[in-house]
């Protein structure tokens, strides 16, 4: 299958799985057009045109020709020189990788993590949260991670698999979006009564079924497994990264119960403790596998091999 097949196959599941919805995304996209158009030229060369058509802009191919048939793939969490490398070292023993897969983004993709940070407000909004305040809670929050990514060498690994002539490609927030849907359904489908019940759910999945054998599985950051769950809310799966602390106490105002998440910070753990907020924490590899796994079976469907690397736990559903 061609890298740009594979490359369209994924930013659509994105889309179908975002939680603002195709019109959400529609509009979106409307937007970036009517801000592009009216950019004067010496300005609009600086522009990144992809923008206005992948809304994602941590999901990219950083490397490689669209058109270059892809057969195998070396797919992680993480993405370094090392995995380059090691992809390298792979194929002079008898592998055939075409195509290195990342979850986590690398060269302006990671510069740009910021950009796709405000489909959280979105979520917000729907447990309840009114759209200004989210969207307020957010701003802040949104200057803070580009500022924390602005020195980081965002080229290394790139530059790396251009050397090695190898094709690298990002699916960041677009398999974010798929955890995010799958747990929007779980919580949806099967409605927990207590913390522990949220906690078994979760343990059910294979994923964190293999991470807790590593001692890395679900865990209670905040409350305790006899607790009442009352409105349970998945909402820390998307959106770049982890959100500002200050939005707990904002969900408790929603009348929120119980949120889960894939990581968390000690003022995250805080604040869901003054507001009496159940802070319930899946953890982060395995919930970016199980992200990106919903991905993958969609590209061994098309007869695409799949070599799992750096904290990937391969599952096929």
């Amino acid at each position: 299958m061609k890298l740009s097949k594979l490359y369209s196959l994924a930013i659509t599941m994105g889309i179908e799985a975002d939680p603002r919805g195709k019109d959400g995304i529609k509009n979106l996209l409307l937007r970036r057009k009517k801000e592009f158009d009216e950019l004067p030229k010496s300005k609009r060369e600086e522009y990144d045109e992809e923008d206005l058509v992948n809304p994602y802009s941590d999901s990219r191919i950083f490397w490689g020709k669209p058109d270059m048939e892809v057969d195998s793939i070396m797919a992680g969490i993480d993405i370094n020189a090392a995995e380059v490398l090691l992809a390298d070292r792979l194929n002079q023993k008898g592998e055939s990788i075409d195509l290195l897969l990342t979850h986590h983004p690398e060269g302006a993709s990671l510069a740009s993590l910021h950009e796709v940070m405000e489909v959280q407000a979105d979520i917000w909004a729907k447990y309840g949260v009114p759209i200004n305040i989210a969207e307020g809670v957010m701003r802040e929050r949104i200057h803070e991670v580009q500022r924390r990514f602005s020195p980081v060498n965002h080229a290394e690994a790139i530059d790396a698999a251009k050397l090695l002539g190898l094709a690298f490609m990002g699916t960041h927030t677009v398999t974010d979006n798929l955890v995010h849907q799958y747990m929007e359904r779980l919580f949806e489908k099967n409605v927990p009564e207590t913390v522990g019940d949220v906690m078994d759910m979760l343990k059910r999945e294979p994923e964190y079924k293999e991470a807790m054998k590593g001692k890395a599985g679900p865990m209670i950051f905040a409350g305790d497994a006899r607790n009442r769950a009352g409105k349970v809310a998945p909402i820390e799966f998307t959106g770049g990264t982890e959100p500002s602390h200050i939005i707990y106490e904002k969900l408790a105002m929603a009348g929120v119960g119980t949120v889960i998440g894939m990581h968390a910070g000690e003022e995250h753990r805080k604040e869901a403790l003054k507001y009496h907020i159940n802070l319930v924490i899946a953890g982060h590899m395995s919930s970016d596998s199980l992200g990106m796994n919903l991905l993958l079976d969609a590209f061994e469907k098309q007869g695409i091999k799949i070599l799992p690397c750096s904290g990937l736990i391969r599952v096929r559903r």
